[in-house]
């Protein structure tokens, strides 16, 4: 890994060329004037004339434009810098305010006045992510789905409808086109040192975007439209995001002193890291993770392609190619269905593997980098919990690689415990990890029932129902056969010789069956289909009980209230007695869930086997629960309904346990 100190960029020479030298091929002074009206309005079609095309179909040539064009975004660069912030303010303030985030483009006029390299990447990272959002704003005047790429979204015929599609081809020259300058991708994907990126290009495209507020204005007056931001994503129950402990000052002072000393972080790229913590320092936390993802990035690459012996991919790529980026790095294999050797090297999965799964791409997970490059969080309200978060986490990676003797850090006071928290991490937003949450969110709900107020059971008793009959007694033991054959698939803590029903369908049971690891790394397709049907039948489970819980709770106060008719009091009791047998049934089909997912998973890994089959016995089950929620609610009260159902649904369970125990058998 002494290989991080002899790197000195990582953009490939094409690449280098194109962002650090081409645009200053063209030595000839650029007046501001052919591009800015009296009134300081942008005058685009000057702009638009240093935009080349190809004769052969009228593409963009973008390498003759980036040439044009770079004399112009020097003059730009030194017109910024001759105003006051007074002046700018006056002047550009109205025009950025189509972006919804007006304080974000006056700060980065504030960090173009002193060309901090560091600064001036950070704010044009910012810059491109809040330009994209509110270019997807304006795109949704016209379209209805906005394009997820920044690349689908510049070539669009809706934006060419309100800006012109010369100006768009302005913008695909610095963001958005492999062939172009491509600033987004170069900084996001963390190829480009902070001296690397020309603070020309970022004046620019500030001036560009004041240019197309002028437009917009213009287009919104015409057509009568209003412009609808939509709102930004707000992390919710950030208690699933706690991994580590809380960092203090000594911790972030520990971490300077990684970051010199770890092979994990490129030299050139140093600056970025110290400039995230003292970001986190100052709670500015935004800003430290958008620093610091690029860098995690960029130093997982190092050890990617040192790996698996392809040091050319460390740099960027060409256009005809794809960049190293996480999604491939986290991936079983490589394009050329070589095994990836890199979760080998991290030793322990879970250290970063799955952290990096369950923050970065999983779809239910907080998905940071995608979140923060396309623009879709409140920058000023980003919360401390994240940032803790990933900072703690890039610290153990720190402490993992490295040339230097790095046990006094690892063993210190304050590392160890990261350490700790890193080796013994398990996803959190897997769908595994998200199935077992709501199997036991359901079943709380469920043991709730117990706890519901109802009438003496001497009423309840008055109707003729299930309990004391020949039909009960099947019902029960259809139930306790199949839990029978199945408890030797569980804990043997939880197993138990007497009541099966009431002794073995627990939430102790099913907190024992959750907390087995699982390695949710890769898993395979047949896993994932069955996944999605099982939640579904979870999902179903649970509204069921919700539903259960409101109907009784109702009829109770209407019965007290003596407000309900004579059919209404005999349905009312009719529910009483079978939600005595829905109970259990409702607890079986969870436990059944939870077996599923231990043992699907490893089946899948080692025989593969008819998945369909198995498939359309679960979709059976779903079936089953969706006709109990409809059952159960409040509008249809069918409670005879509901235990008939009840009854074919647990014949078909037992027919089917000979091939479940099969399944079982084999993940045994």
């Amino acid at each position: 890994m002494a290989l991080s100190d002899s790197i000195t960029t990582c953009l490939s020479p094409p690449v280098h060329y194109v962002i650090c030298k081409l645009g200053f091929e063209k030595k000839d002074a650029y007046d501001i004037n052919n591009i800015l009206s009296e009134n300081g309005e942008v005058c685009w079609q000057a702009v638009t004339e240093h935009v080349c095309y190809l004769e052969s179909d009228q593409s963009v040539d973008y390498i003759k434009s980036i040439r044009s064009l770079g004399p112009v975004c020097e003059s730009v660069n030194l017109y910024f810098k001759s105003l006051t912030k007074e002046q700018f303010v006056i002047q550009y303030e109205l025009w950025f305010r189509w972006t919804n985030y007006t304080e974000l483009f006056l700060q980065v006029f504030d960090v173009l006045q002193y060309t901090q390299t560091t600064e001036v990447a950070l704010g044009l990272m910012k810059l491109t992510s809040c330009l994209e959002r509110a270019l997807g704003d304006v795109y949704l005047l016209i379209g209805k789905d906005c394009p997820f790429l920044l690349r689908d979204l510049l070539a669009s015929e809706q934006l060419a409808v309100v800006f012109g599609q010369a100006v768009m081809n302005v913008l695909r020259v610095f963001i958005g086109s492999p062939y172009g300058l491509n600033l987004r991708n170069v900084l996001w994907h963390g190829f480009a040192s902070p001296q690397e990126i020309p603070a020309k290009y970022c004046a620019m495209l500030l001036f560009l975007t004041a240019g197309l507020g002028q437009l917009l204005q213009t287009y919104l007056l015409q057509t009568k439209c209003i412009l609808v931001h939509r709102p930004y994503v707000i992390f919710v129950s950030l208690e699933e995001l706690d991994v580590f402990p809380d960092l203090n000052h000594e911790t972030l002072s520990i971490a300077e002193e990684l970051v010199k000393l770890s092979s994990f972080v490129l030299k050139t790229m140093l600056p970025f890291w110290m400039a995230a913590l003292t970001a986190f320092k100052h709670s500015r936390y935004a800003d430290c993770v958008i620093l610091l993802l690029p860098q995690l990035e960029v130093g997982l690459r190092l050890l990617f392609t040192t790996t698996n012996k392809c040091p050319n991919r460390l740099l960027t790529a060409e256009p005809s190619a794809l960049y190293t980026t996480f999604d491939e790095m986290l991936a079983k294999h490589l394009d050329n269905e070589e095994v990836n050797q890199l979760p080998a090297v991290l030793e322990e999965p879970a250290m970063a593997s799955e952290f990096l799964w369950d923050f970065l791409n999983h779809q239910e997970g907080p998905r940071i980098r995608d979140r923060l490059s396309h623009g879709e969080i409140n920058l000023e309200a980003f919360p401390r919990e994240v940032a803790n978060q990933i900072v703690a986490f890039a610290m153990t990676l720190l402490c993992r690689f490295s040339d230097e003797d790095m046990c006094a850090f690892k063993e210190h006071m304050v590392i160890k415990p990261l350490m700790n928290c890193a080796s013994c991490y398990r996803s959190r937003f897997h769908p595994i990890s998200r199935l077992k949450k709501q199997v036991l969110e359901c079943m709380k709900s469920i043991h709730l029932w117990p706890e519901l107020p109802t009438v003496p059971e001497e009423y309840v008793r008055t109707i003729k129902g299930l309990e004391g009959n020949a039909e009960a007694s099947t019902f029960i033991l259809m139930i306790s056969e199949i839990i029978s054959q199945l408890q030797q698939y569980m804990p043997q803590s939880c197993c138990s010789s007497g009541d099966p029903i009431n002794s073995v369908l627990t939430e102790r049971l099913l907190n024992e069956l959750c907390d087995m690891r699982i390695c949710t790394l890769y898993s395979p397709r047949p896993v994932l289909e069955i996944l999605v049907v099982l939640r579904k039948i979870s999902t179903q489970c649970h509204q069921v009980s919700e539903q259960v819980i409101a109907s009784t709770e109702l009829r109770y106060k209407q019965w007290m209230n003596k407000t309900l008719r004579s059919r209404q009091r005999h349905n009312y009791l009719r529910m009483l007695n079978s939600i005595k047998f829905l109970s259990p049934v409702l607890r079986l089909i969870l436990v059944l869930i939870t077996l599923e997912v231990v043992n699907v998973h490893l089946v899948c890994k080692k025989n593969p086997f008819d998945y369909q089959q198995y498939l359309k016995f679960l979709k059976s089950v779903l079936q089953y629960t969706e006709n109990l929620v409809t059952y159960t609610s409040p509008e249809k009260n069918k409670w005879d309904e509901t235990m008939e159902l009840t009854d074919k649904a647990l014949i078909k369970i037992r027919k089917i346990s000979d091939r479940k125990l099969m399944l079982m058998q084999l993940a045994t």
